[in-house]
């Protein structure tokens, strides 16, 4: 890109200041600049914000398909979906973009080691997990792992040192999640450095469409895989690729499903399934009201009662029609670090501007028909977001010792 070429794109969304300290660049700073400016997608400035509109909507509960159910007709479901597995109707998504700051690590949070006697990396876990389900179905699964900017060539990296955990190298792909612009409260971009716009990645929402734009949905095309189950880096007992699950969205026939837990308590903090407009969705904790906290069933058990683990079916088709639907975008306030007119990095106190986020909440409200699936909590719910306490490396390691696995 051009200086002229940038001058119009950033006069197009009223952002020319970004080039204000450009002439005092060196030239590698000034390439630099403008190839960020070339990458960015300033159009999400112009996109209407979900964030602050008060929900209208009617919400109702959703059929869950309870461990109950599952059972009795797990061998069928199985079945079906190593059938539709072996076909190479499935792929899966490992959303890999953060760093272990909250465990003490400056690495890529699947890279942390939560061995006791031995190694035992976050991602050796996951690609364990995975590895069950190959071996049942007896072919690899392709499987697409989002990196961010700060952590993509460690990643890599480290997948390549580690020899991919003994996974096939051909049947693993990384791509970067895309970032957008942060801004001030009257949407002018920030800049962290004089050749350095301010970003943020763009949510846990953003991964297929920063999927296509890294060209990978080719590979989904051409390999004939219709759906994609997504899954976080942070939980390391969840099965993934999981045939029963999969079987189960098939035979019900939608375009999504969502695997759950019973939650352990009326007020946990965890979003729940349900219905809005009819629409499969999920209703954040702080959204449950006393009285649907206290609404029973059919069979007088809670209503909402099921909550999500970030770990999702999508059908191929649905996602390319919400993708071109354009996604809601949600604006969230933060501290941003940024450069001042006189070239003065600032360090803000209290929140200064806006970053811009897509939700995977969203995406599973924008499909048409869904299956929340039930799992044991015990099983497949060990999350690391902490280093000690709830949901922490401690809780994790016990559960892992619980499930017989040796660390």
């Amino acid at each position: 890109m051009t200086r002229e070429e940038a001058e119009k794109k950033l006069e197009k969304f009223g952002q020319e200041h970004v080039l204000r300290f450009f002439d005092s660049l060196s030239e590698d700073e000034k390439q630099e600049l403008l190839a960020q400016i070339e990458e960015t997608d300033f159009s999400v400035l112009t996109e209407t914000s979900v964030a602050e509109k008060k929900d209208e909507r009617v919400i109702s509960p959703i059929k869950v398909l309870q461990l109950p159910e599952i059972e009795k007709k797990g061998q069928n479901l199985e079945e079906k979906g190593l059938d539709a597995i072996r076909k190479g109707r499935l792929g899966a998504v490992l959303l890999a973009g953060g760093m272990g700051t909250r465990l003490g690590s400056s690495d890529p949070k699947g890279m942390y080691d939560i061995g006791l006697t031995r190694h035992v990396y976050i991602f050796q876990r996951l690609i364990e997990n995975l590895q069950d389900v190959v071996k049942k179905a007896g072919c690899p699964i392709h499987l697409f792992v989002m990196t961010s900017e700060k952590n993509h060539d460690k990643t890599v990296g480290f997948f390549r040192e580690k020899e991919y955990f003994g996974y096939p190298e051909d049947f693993v792909h990384f791509f970067r999640q895309e970032m957008v612009p942060a801004t001030d409260y009257d949407g002018k971009v920030y800049m962290e450095a004089k050749s350095r716009i301010a970003t943020s990645p763009n949510g846990n929402g953003g991964w297929f469409s920063s999927l296509d734009a890294s060209g990978l949905t080719d590979v989904v095309d051409k390999e004939g895989i219709e759906y994609l189950n997504i899954f976080a880096v942070d939980n390391v007992l969840q099965r993934i690729a999981d045939p029963v699950f999969f079987g189960a969205v098939l035979e019900s026939g939608s375009e999504c499903g969502s695997k759950v837990v019973r939650k352990n308590a009326p007020d946990e903090a965890v979003g729940v399934m349900c219905l809005k407009d009819g629409h499969p969705s999920i209703v954040e904790y702080y959204e449950l009201t006393d009285e649907l906290m206290e609404e029973k069933d059919e069979n007088g058990e809670p209503a909402y009662d099921f909550g999500v683990i970030l770990n999702y079916l999508f059908s191929v088709k649905a996602l390319r029609r919400i993708v071109n639907d354009r996604m809601p975008l949600h604006v969230v306030e933060k501290k941003i670090p940024y450069m001042d007119d006189e070239g003065r990095l600032i360090n803000p106190e209290k929140p200064n501007g806006h970053k811009y986020e897509k939700l995977v909440l969203d995406m599973v409200e924008m499909m048409n028909s869904g299956v929340p699936f039930e799992v044991v909590r015990e099983k497949e719910f060990a999350p690391i977001k902490n280093r000690t306490g709830k949901d922490s490396v401690e809780s994790a390691r016990e559960l892992l010792k619980l499930n017989g696995y040796v660390l």
